[in-house]
Parts: C-alpha cells; sequence; structure tokens
C-alpha cells in the first residue's frame, strides 16, 4: 500500500468513526433522554368516558414547563396530544399546577420537576378498536440550557 493509499484509508476510518460517535452524543442531548413517560388507562365508565394518567419521571437537575407557558414565551410547555387515527369525541388534558418561577425577564411561569401527573379524559369512538395512544410533547431544561423539544409517543397500558 502506497502513501496516497494509506492516507485514504486512514481518512476513511477517522469519518467512519466520528459519523458513527455522533447519533450516540446526540441521543444524549435530546429532551426525550432526560424524562420517562407511561400512560395508564382507567376502565371507561357507562358511557364510554375513560381517564389516563400520564406519568413523567424527570431527570434531576432538570425541568419541564409547565401548560400554560406566558405569551411569547421563549419554552416550549408539556402538551398531550392523541395519537391515534380517529378523533376522540372527548379529550380533555388536565395539568396540573407546577412549581412557581419568578423571572422579570420572561415572566413569572411555572415548571416540573422530579415527576408529573397529567389526567386525561377521553371518549373514543366506538368504531376506534385500535390501541390507544398518546403523544407527549416536552422540552427539557436545566439551569444552563434547554434541549430541543421532542415528541414522545406513549402507549397506553
Amino acid at each position: 500500500m502506497n502513501t496516497s493509499q494509506s492516507a485514504m484509508l486512514f481518512g476513511a476510518v477517522a469519518a467512519a468513526a466520528v459519523f458513527t460517535a455522533v447519533p450516540c452524543q446526540a441521543d444524549a442531548t435530546k429532551s426525550e433522554s432526560k424524562v420517562k413517560i407511561e400512560a395508564t388507562a382507567g376502565k371507561p365508565d357507562a358511557d364510554g368516558k375513560q381517564v389516563v394518567t400520564v406519568k413523567i419521571a424527570i431527570d434531576k437537575g432538570w425541568h419541564l414547563y409547565a401548560n400554560p407557558v406566558p405569551k411569547d414565551f421563549a419554552g416550549v410547555p408539556v402538551e398531550v396530544k392523541y395519537g391515534g387515527k380517529t378523533k376522540p369525541a372527548v379529550f380533555k388534558v388536565d395539568y396540573p399546577p407546577g412549581k412557581e418561577v419568578k423571572d422579570p425577564t420572561e415572566g413569572n411561569y411555572q415548571i416540573y420537576e422530579d415527576t408529573a401527573e397529567i389526567k386525561v379524559t377521553l371518549q373514543r369512538d366506538k368504531s376506534d378498536t385500535g390501541p390507544l395512544e398518546l403523544s407527549v410533547k416536552v422540552q427539557t431544561c436545566n439551569e444552563k440550557t434547554c434541549l430541543p423539544p421532542a415528541t414522545v409517543k406513549v402507549p397506553v397500558q
């Protein structure tokens, strides 16, 4: 192997190492890497309404913005949406209050730390027999930075 071929081989190996390492590093810097989200459904009532509890465990040192946030707020609040194909007849999300943060620049807002439990009341159409799935939008932040927002699909148990 001549010098030119050796240089090309070294460059290819180095590039492969860089491109292989980047996704692993990127995964550690996504909002969903700082939370664990689970959803459990209660039994439907006589009218078919059902309450789903979405539990979010947030890594120590990180927080989420509670919903709602002030107008023109820079951060993205937690948002729960229905993930199925057919829009339910009833879909009501009850976001709990968070811990208040007083900020002279952004205005006062609330955050969730450690855990958040969100109640969703829904009533699916009788023809919607597929698995129940929600999507939860989150943006995790700490005292120094906010990670890009992410939407996590959550199957309901």
